[in-house]
């Protein structure tokens, strides 16, 4: 599957299309993460298995390539605070 030069199939930002059905995706994972949280699994641990099933999810619809080219961008967002809420660091 080809995808385009920039991120926007993959970032819920970037596609007002999928918009909507990205954000209550969102707000299904933040509900998973709380009753994990509940059933005492450390929060870090959630996040680490979270990003590898996002990542190997990405893989397997868009291919190596198209994932790692949406990766090689992650920095800038992190840095730039495109995940952040509340105080930064």
């Amino acid at each position: 599957m080809s995808i385009p030069h920039d991120d926007t199939m993959l970032d819920p930002n970037l596609a007002e299309d999928h918009g909507d059905a990205r954000r209550v995706a969102y707000g299904y994972v933040e509900d998973a993460f709380a009753e994990a949280q509940q059933d005492g699994l450390d929060s870090d641990a959630l996040a680490h298995a979270a990003l590898f099933a996002a990542l190997r999810t990405l893989v397997e619809t868009y291919g190596e390539e198209a994932t790692a080219l949406f990766a090689e961008n992650l920095p800038e967002k992190v840095r730039n605070g495109a995940f952040t809420c509340g105080t930064r660091h």
